[in-house]
């Protein structure tokens, strides 16, 4: 064995540990993927997709060469082991690489544009004394599948108040109510945090506090708490109402977030400027040069 001393650069991600904290970047990374995509110096966005962005596998748009354009997407995945925010913009276009047209093409374009202003953005991961409490997020953006009608899941996790472990996916039914995607959303979460928890007691051998996961909707957090059936759940496939039985277990304590603190918000639909930086800010990512 050899020792290299500490660790400054691990496949594509670099790490530097300073006063302030741990700090997780791949600016290399990300002007590779700018340089690849002829987008070296371009303009910037201040966003990674426009608000209220709808695209269709269906476009009526000509076709573009769909192997660059799937591997632009795969690099784009891989920027999101330190860059959070934009997770459901890349798991959006991701949803047309089968046959990639011009707009799908053009809203990849906006995407780099926004990167291309952020290379310098990444995670900071601080010792404020937030010690093994994992405290989780779950959110969902209502229909935004234009062919299919199915809704996105965002989840997020963290602990010691440090981003760990987060997704932005389209789920796998239709949902008929706002209180149906946001209880499938949380289904979701809840089998996330049971997983964290065992990793982090399998790895530290401690017993780690009973997970919190925050959620918007307030009837949702109802269905959840409610062992009985009714005309609001009946339909719901039975490996959603996971999430009920670690509620009824204590395995998860269910809290409610208002809409401005939901910070899951960011990874289930196209924000707006001001609120698309302010949730960045928050769920960690920040300038680190």
């Amino acid at each position: 064995m050899s020792d290299l001393g500490a660790l400054t650069y691990y496949l594509g991600i670099e790490v530097r540990q300073g006063r302030r904290g741990i700090e997780l970047s791949q600016a290399t990374y990300a002007k590779k993927v700018l340089e690849k995509a002829g987008l070296g110096a371009c303009n910037s966005n201040a966003t990674p997709m426009e608000t209220r962005l709808e695209l269709s596998k269906f476009s009526l748009k000509p076709a573009v060469d769909a192997t660059n354009y799937r591997s632009l997407i795969g690099s784009l995945r891989y920027l999101m082991n330190t860059r959070p925010e934009l997770a459901y913009s890349v798991g959006y276009l991701s949803r047309f690489m089968e046959e990639p047209k011009e707009d799908h093409r053009a809203a990849v374009t906006c995407l780099l544009r926004y990167i291309a202003g952020t290379v310098n953005y990444g995670l900071l991961y601080t010792n404020d004394g937030g010690g093994l409490d994992l405290l989780g997020y779950s959110d969902s953006g209502m229909s935004g599948d234009v062919d299919g009608r199915k809704s996105t899941s965002g989840v997020i996790f963290f602990l010691g108040g440090n981003p760990v472990s987060w997704q932005s996916q389209k789920q796998k039914v239709v949902a008929l109510s706002s209180c149906e995607a946001e209880y499938i959303a949380g289904a979701t979460a809840a089998c996330q945090a049971m997983w964290l928890k065992r990793v982090l007691g399998d790895v530290l051998s401690v017993k780690v506090s009973t997970p919190k996961l925050k959620m918007d909707n307030q009837s949702a957090i109802e269905l959840s708490k409610n062992p009985v059936f009714h005309e609001r759940s009946k339909h719901i496939d039975v490996k959603f109402h996971f999430i009920r039985e670690c509620v009824s277990n204590r395995d998860i304590d269910l809290k409610f977030a208002g809409t401005q603190e939901q910070l899951a918000d960011i990874l289930t639909k196209p924000l707006a400027k001001e609120r698309f930086q302010e949730l960045r800010g928050k769920i960690g990512v920040v300038k680190l040069q």
